[in-house]
């Protein structure tokens, strides 16, 4: 092992001690949940607006998805230091000790870099599903196909991620998927009615 880096156990520890499944998953879960609903707000104000370059579509979703990136891992890493730090005072008080170099100090500050990149990276990814279809936008001849095709995979990624979540709380996985489309029909359906009425 190179000196300074951490091996996998030390990692599995840290990430044990720190509880990061339960904080990771809904994290992943909200954030993720967050970038698609926002990329079909993106698709839909495109269409909308009549944009037929696929170029300008992916040029608005991604600068969308980097910014929606950066603020998730921001936001939550100064919020989850704030915390993990509190956390750590209260510790120590009840300790009566101070836990500087301790493992779980070490483990703390391994948890705010994992939540931290699992909140920014997980609306970037799943926000960028939306836009694959438009990289082979000439493929498909008229764009109204390709916009089809990114709120289909919109809505697919819905369907997973609420697949997943019925996996975690070992519940009905159609059921959740379904619940979790609505949210992306809704928003669709919502587009449309602003536009009908602009």
């Amino acid at each position: 092992m190179v000196p300074g880096l951490l091996n996998v156990g030390e990692l599995a520890e840290y990430w044990r001690i720190a509880k990061v499944d339960e904080i990771g998953r809904r994290v992943v879960a909200n954030n993720g949940f967050d970038g698609i609903l926002t990329m079909i707000g993106v698709l839909m104000g495109s269409w909308v607006a009549g944009v037929q370059d696929a170029r300008v579509v992916i040029s608005t979703g991604l600068a969308t998805c980097v910014a929606m990136g950066i603020s998730g891992a921001w936001g939550a890493y100064m919020a989850e230091s704030a915390e993990r730090k509190h956390a750590m005072q209260e510790l120590e008080l009840a300790l009566l000790r101070n836990l500087d170099g301790s493992q779980q100090a070490r483990a703390s500050r391994f948890a705010v870099v994992v939540i931290a990149l699992l909140d920014g990276l997980s609306p970037l990814i799943t926000g960028i599903t939306a836009l694959i279809p438009f990289f082979f936008g000439p493929l498909w001849g008229d764009i109204t196909y390709t916009y089809v095709a990114g709120l289909a995979l919109a809505l697919m990624a819905l369907f997973a991620l609420g697949a997943f979540l019925a996996t975690v709380a070992k519940e009905n996985i159609i059921r959740a998927g379904v619940r979790m489309i609505l949210a992306g029909v809704i928003c669709v359906a919502i587009s449309l009615l602003i536009s009908a009425k602009g």
